[in-house]
C-alpha cells in the first residue's frame, strides 16, 4: 500500500510517502538564509518533524542523500549528524547543486525503515 502523508499541489509532488515497510522523505530543509550550520540542523528537523507523520525518528533512517550548494560545507555534516541521530548513522552521500533560491545551501532527502526491527 502507498499512502501520500504530505502533499504539495504547487509543486505537483508529495513531501513524504509510506511505501510498504519503508518511508522516502524529499525536499527537507530549514533556516533558509542562515549560515550553514543553521541550515544543515534545520533541514534534519524538518526531516524529523516528517518521518513523526509516519510515526518514526532519524534512528529509522537507513539512506540520506546530502545535497550542497558548496561541497566544501560537507566539513560540518559530521558533527551535526553525531549530535542528532546518536551513534544510528545512516548510508548516506553528498553532491552539490543549484537550489532554485540562493538562500539556501543544504537539503535532505531520506528513506527510512518502517518495518519490524
Amino acid at each position: 500500500m502507498i499512502k501520500r502523508l504530505e502533499v504539495d499541489e504547487f509543486w505537483a509532488d508529495s513531501t513524504i510517502i509510506e511505501a510498504g515497510d519503508f518511508v522516502f522523505v524529499g525536499y527537507c530543509m530549514g533556516n533558509e538564509g542562515q549560515p550553514i550550520e543553521a541550515q544543515i540542523d534545520g533541514a534534519f528537523t524538518t526531516l524529523e518533524n516528517r518521518l513523526k507523520m509516519a510515526g518514526l525518528g532519524l534512528e529509522s533512517v537507513v539512506k540520506m542523500d546530502c545535497l550542497f550548494k558548496d561541497i566544501n560545507d560537507l566539513n560540518y555534516l559530521a558533527a551535526i549528524i553525531k549530535k542528532r541521530f546518536n551513534g544510528k548513522y545512516p548510508a548516506r552521500k553528498a553532491y552539490t547543486t543549484d537550489f532554485i533560491r540562493d538562500g539556501i545551501l543544504f537539503q535532505i532527502d531520506a528513506i527510512a525503515y518502517k518495518g519490524k526491527s
